[in-house]
């Protein structure tokens, strides 16, 4: 696979989400022994930038990561998170939690669960509006000076908290959706606004944030980039079980979703002009935003983590990329 620069070392230029093995997406289908064969055979394809997080699974992911790198550790680029508390399963019900003593405690139960002795790049979750950022940053800056974490990183941020954590200790990367459907972070007009409760919910966007990225020596790491399923084409009805959480989505309800597939419709035929999958060419869109750009498409099933894996080798024209730049927006909030 074609390989990208982050912070000095070469990952794959897809990496992958980790967070639907444990929880979100079509629960009944969890198998953690299938989820454990399917980040080895990653590491195999050259997909080395796995993520995972704390909230999922209330733990369950960070150790299901942790056991499929036992005699692997050094062959992957591992992020975790902070920030975010899982208050109850059932309900899925998050709080915010950034203060200092949070971050040391729950980076030594990431690092436990995940079987290792270094985080190698430890995001702020989400803000926490109850604690100054610099004093959260600060806490994480001195996870780095003990040598528990390598690099910092921010999840769904606007420019002005990056350069306010930047000032303090180096941002290393920011997280944020970004995908053909969602484009906040690119400085397209409708704001953070439902990412989760606590946003400012002006509706005034982050700003570019993927051009703050490039300019301040940061990756930028996609989540969602196949548009939580939608843009590979396979989603065509509003039909979820409980556990998904997509049941509830705004986009994925059936008006929105029979309104959102002329999107899918332009990523196809790009895709046939290319034998591609419409899953490709959603992340080659991604990848062409920048070469500091590492999207991070998340899946269950072998043969879908081999297809986004052949996204690194796509290589969209410059007229694949105004067809795709011209979709339609979204119908519907994207939470």
């Amino acid at each position: 696979m074609k390989t990208r620069d982050f912070a000095g070392t070469r990952v794959g230029a897809v990496g992958l989400g980790c967070m639907g093995m444990s929880w979100a997406y079509s629960e009944s289908e969890r198998d953690d022994d299938n989820s454990v064969a399917l980040i080895r055979e990653a590491l195999d394809l050259g997909v080395t930038f796995l993520d995972t997080a704390q909230p999922y699974g209330d733990g369950h992911n960070e150790a299901l990561v942790g056991r499929a790198l036992a005699g692997r550790r050094d062959e992957a680029v591992v992020a975790t998170k902070t920030g975010l508390v899982v208050e109850s399963m059932a309900t899925r019900n998050i709080v915010r939690k950034g203060t200092p003593e949070h971050v040391k405690a729950s980076a030594e139960d990431s690092l436990r669960r995940l079987g290792t002795d270094v985080i190698d790049l430890y995001y702020l979750h989400r803000v926490d509006p109850d604690v100054p950022l610099a004093d959260t940053w600060g806490a994480m800056a001195e996870l780095v000076a003990e040598g528990k974490v390598r690099r910092l990183g921010l999840s769904e941020v606007g420019v002005a908290q990056a350069a306010e954590a930047h000032a303090v200790h180096p941002v290393a990367a920011i997280q944020s959706e970004l995908s053909l459907w969602t484009r906040d972070a690119m400085g397209a007009p409708g704001g953070m606004a439902g990412a989760l409760p606590g946003d400012d919910g002006t509706g005034e966007g982050p700003g570019d944030v993927v051009g703050w990225c490039a300019a301040n020596g940061a990756a930028f790491v996609p989540f969602s980039p196949l548009g939580r399923g939608f843009l590979t084409g396979t989603v065509t009805a509003a039909d979820f079980e409980d556990t998904d959480y997509r049941g509830a989505n705004p986009r994925f309800q059936e008006n929105a979703l029979k309104a959102n597939l002329r999107i899918v419709d332009v990523v196809k035929a790009v895709a046939a002009r290319h034998d591609a999958t419409p899953a490709q060419v959603a992340i080659a869109w991604t990848l062409a935003q920048g070469e500091h750009v590492i999207p991070i498409p998340g899946t269950k099933k072998q043969r879908y983590l081999r297809d986004n894996a052949g996204a690194a080798g796509l290589d969209l024209t410059e007229a694949d990329l105004a067809e795709l730049d011209g979709v339609p927006a979204a119908v519907g909030g994207r939470y």
